[in-house]
């Protein structure tokens, strides 16, 4: 696995009990999460978000294999090569051979709900064009907001192959990872137990959360992703959310030219870090080593740049679950 930008330090503190968990409850310490843990919190709160939604046993029930649906079929919308195998392998552990290669090739799927549910998940890129809104409950919506933000910071922090020359897109090789996660996607998981690793949000769980620990968890995401944008002075900040408000989830087609465009007229100093955190928001995979080398010549810190890309992808997600909002609509 390469990491795009720094290789992770050795976990330890909260970055270690989130791995942890990790290995209890889903797969072990991921590159996925492993490359969000020089920002701990930012790592503990994605994790908490992902397990209560996607993975915990929820009430009323909600299929897991739906969830892993949603997930393949968002991470698809947001061209997240990495999590799109990562979650059609999960699709073929839970049993779902079928489902999960089709979803892989993009095709239409059998059954009504199915269907409906994989075109649920890809008109939620493009919220407000598409008048998205949620007619499922907390788990099914907090995996779909999970995914928007996670496939921005994998596509931003990590090569998009799981194995050397991008093995995991044979079905063959597919169906054996399946079967070699199966009894991890499988075992059952207490709902809550996560939100031991999160502080004290100040933000109120949203209303489509039902009270659930999922709620809680997206909650303490917006804070601590939304921090980031305080490495951006105001206008800056302000470009950034309102880029990604008018754009709607448009994909560019020349990303870099794009956002180079939008930060032109910013301060100077603003610039590398504007446009990164504009890219993390639409494009993230064309992040380049040219921005990530100009933001470390005033920001060197790993953390740092965890935090900016955070904050471009939450930006980007909470312009997702903005629409849930009648009053935001």
């Amino acid at each position: 696995m390469t990491y795009r930008f720094f290789t992770p330090p050795k976990p330890a503190g909260l970055a270690a009990r989130v791995n942890d968990q990790l290995r209890e409850d889903f797969l072990g310490p991921l590159p996925a999460f492993q490359a969000l843990s020089p920002a701990a919190d930012v790592m503990a709160a994605t994790w908490s978000l992902m397990r209560e939604s996607l993975l915990a046993d929820a009430e009323p029930p909600a299929d897991r294999a739906e969830r892993e649906l949603v997930a393949a079929v968002v991470s698809r919308a947001n061209r997240c090569r990495f999590c799109l195998d990562a979650h059609v392998t999960l699709l073929h552990g839970l049993g779902e051979h079928d489902l999960a290669e089709r979803v892989a090739r993009g095709d239409p799927l059998p059954g009504a709900r199915h269907a409906e549910l994989a075109r649920w998940a890809t008109a939620g890129r493009t919220p407000r064009k598409s008048a998205w809104t949620s007619p499922y409950g907390p788990h099914l919506t907090g995996t779909a907001l999970t995914f928007h933000f996670l496939n921005r910071m994998v596509s931003a922090l990590l090569a998009p192959d799981l194995l050397p020359g991008g093995l995991q897109r044979l079905p063959a090789v597919r169906s054996v990872g399946g079967r070699l996660v199966a009894r991890s996607a499988r075992r059952p998981k207490e709902p809550g137990r996560s939100l031991n690793l999160l502080p004290a949000a100040t933000s109120p769980p949203p209303a489509w959360s039902g009270r659930t620990p999922v709620g809680t968890a997206y909650a303490a995401l917006f804070d601590t992703a939304g921090r980031g944008g305080s490495l951006l002075g105001d206008a800056a900040r302000e470009t950034v959310v309102a880029t990604v408000r008018w754009e709607d989830g448009r994909h560019p087609g020349r990303p870099a030219e794009w956002a180079t465009d939008l930060v032109r007229g910013l301060p100077a100093t603003d610039r590398v870090g504007a446009r990164i955190a504009l890219l993390a928001a639409f494009a993230p995979y064309a992040i380049s080593a040219g921005d990530v080398g100009l933001w470390q010549l005033s920001h060197p810190a790993e953390a740092d740049l965890v935090r900016l890309v955070a904050f471009g992808a939450i930006t980007a997600t909470d312009h997702v679950a903005r629409a849930l909002d009648p009053a935001h609509r």
